[in-house]
């Protein structure tokens, strides 16, 4: 007797697996390597926590389902207070520099690592910013305000969105508790995701421990840095020098990162190593800005007095905490035995870094061509976008308006007597019309067709950005209970490319009071 095959049933009918929180499997590799690495502790909930916002592309990352936030216990679990099972929430230690000056050990002052799930795209871990005091927290409460809060969550979302490497923020949670800064305020917790939350400021502890505490004994270096390669950079462990390939490739990661940031005008703040990502991650969003009036030294952060941080300077901050970093590898590299090793482990190191400048610079130069809406390569082509900058510059015009405009404009279409949306924004009309025909006389060089080059500007050149002034409106209405202009906001920031006509009021000039508007340290 002969059996009759059934059709398979399609996999698109079959019913989709419930979400069970309580199925997830856990993992936490960090605290796997025991102390002295990481503190577990639970965290202290916030009293009477409701959701402010959640990120449905950040859930799709680890593969939940956007109605994750209203699994049972997701609140509670989201709020500091009861772990969904499996969770194992630790603080973890580290150092850093902080504004070129060596401040010793930092840690997880206010933030709790809650575990690792596997993502559609890889593991991703999860963390608690805001919730409570850990043995870090240095004489603070542990807490983070809603005001900060409501600005890391937005502007994470928006860096995704803009295509600029970053942690995610996948919720938002607020409560009436009071908390102390320079006024009363009250407190807020933001769910992270990233692949890791490892900083260079881990590495730097481990080292300076061993140096000044250990009695040299670099174990615990060795096995934080092993963890780094094994998990995240396992293609390093092939290398002649594994450790040496790891620096290069965060030398290469952080010089794509912070290309980005200077292509969309973003101002990170406070760039210490702890703030600085081994995986060239957008990390810790506190007195960030992005640019209004295009200024090469804008200061985003009030605490930054001497200027340290400023937007030009950011890519060269990011070269010295590389340094930084590579003194902290300096015990685990290979240099032979006998006289000459220190000059040895110096090379090894010295050409570990030595593409930083290239990498950051090939990266640029791509960035600034396509926000031209060029599609070859020329020698002339740096001269013409710094160009541009210098002209932005002596008149401080609107940094994304101006580039976001200039995807409007037509070849041959020069002068007053012909205007266009983007001359109108210069003072000096003149000096943007000599600029434009040398663009123009470029354009012809590649054969460029307004029509076919407007949307490849538009697709990198963003319309919406976190500016200070929306960010501030939406606290302010926030801060009175009225949490919908936060999520508004976040719908539009998380579609920066797009025209939005129905949203155009957020693309427009700033106000005359956000010049007013100071960010600092203090969340």
């Amino acid at each position: 007797m002969s059996l009759k095959r059934q059709p398979c049933k399609p996999l698109a009918t079959l019913p989709a697996m419930p979400f069970l929180p309580s199925a997830l499997p856990w993992r936490n590799r960090y605290t796997r390597l025991d102390a002295p690495f990481a503190h577990r502790q639970p965290g202290q909930p916030l009293p009477d926590p409701r959701w402010v916002a959640t990120s449905d592309t950040a859930a799709a990352e680890l593969g939940w389902p956007t109605d994750w936030w209203q699994q049972d216990g997701a609140l509670a679990a989201f709020s500091g207070g009861t772990p969904w099972p499996g969770m194992d929430p630790a603080a973890t230690v580290y150092s850093g520099h902080q504004f070129g000056v060596w401040a010793g050990q930092l840690g997880d002052g206010r933030a709790l690592l809650l575990g690792e799930v596997d993502g559609p795209n890889g593991p991703r871990e999860l963390q608690l910013k805001g919730s409570g005091m850990t043995p870090y927290s240095r004489r603070a409460d542990g807490r983070a305000v809603l005001r900060s809060s409501i600005r890391e969550f937005l502007c994470s979302e928006a860096m995704h969105a803009l295509g600029i490497a970053t942690t995610r923020a996948l919720a938002l949670v607020a409560s009436d508790l009071p908390v102390r800064r320079e006024t009363v305020e009250t407190a807020a917790i933001v769910t992270r995701t990233a692949p890791s939350f490892l900083r260079f400021g881990h590495v730097e502890h481990f080292c300076h421990h061993a140096q000044h505490g250990g009695r040299g004994d670099f174990s615990a270096l060795q096995r934080l840095v092993d963890c780094v390669i094994d998990h995240h950079y396992p293609h390093c462990r092939d290398a002649a020098q594994p450790v040496a390939a790891l620096l290069a490739e965060i030398a290469h990661r952080t010089a794509v990162m912070v290309a980005g940031w200077q292509a969309v005008g973003f101002c990170h703040g406070v760039m210490n190593t702890d703030n600085l990502s081994l995986l060239g991650l957008t990390i810790d969003y506190g007195p960030f800005g992005f640019l209004d009036g295009f200024d090469p030294m804008h200061i985003c952060n009030h605490s930054d007095d001497q200027g340290r941080y400023a937007y030009a300077r950011q890519p060269q901050i990011a070269y010295w905490n590389l340094h930084a970093l590579a003194q902290a590898l300096v015990p685990l590299i290979d240099g032979g035995e006998g006289d000459g090793r220190d000059e040895r482990v110096k090379d090894v190191l010295t050409e570990a870094l030595s593409h930083y400048p290239d990498t950051f610079a090939r990266q640029l130069g791509q960035h600034m061509r396509a926000k031209l809406g060029l599609l070859t390569e020329q020698p002339d082509d740096q001269a013409l976008s710094d160009e541009l900058l210098r002209l932005m510059a002596r008149h401080r015009v609107d940094y994304t308006l101006t580039w976001r405009l200039l995807g409007e404009h037509r070849i041959g279409v020069v002068g007053a007597a012909q205007p266009e949306p983007v001359r109108d924004l210069f003072l000096d009309g003149e000096g943007f019309d000599a600029w434009v025909l040398r663009y123009d006389a470029r354009l012809r060089t590649e054969h460029s067709v307004d029509a076919e080059r407007q949307p490849r500007m538009h697709a990198v050149n963003p319309k919406f950005i976190l500016r200070n002034h929306l960010a501030e409106l939406a606290i302010r209405q926030a801060e009175a209970g009225d949490y919908t202009e936060v999520q508004r906001l976040h719908r539009v920031l998380i579609r920066p490319f797009d025209e939005q006509p129905e949203h155009a009021a957020y693309a427009v000039l700033p106000p005359e009071w956000a010049g007013s508007l100071e960010i600092s340290c203090s969340s």
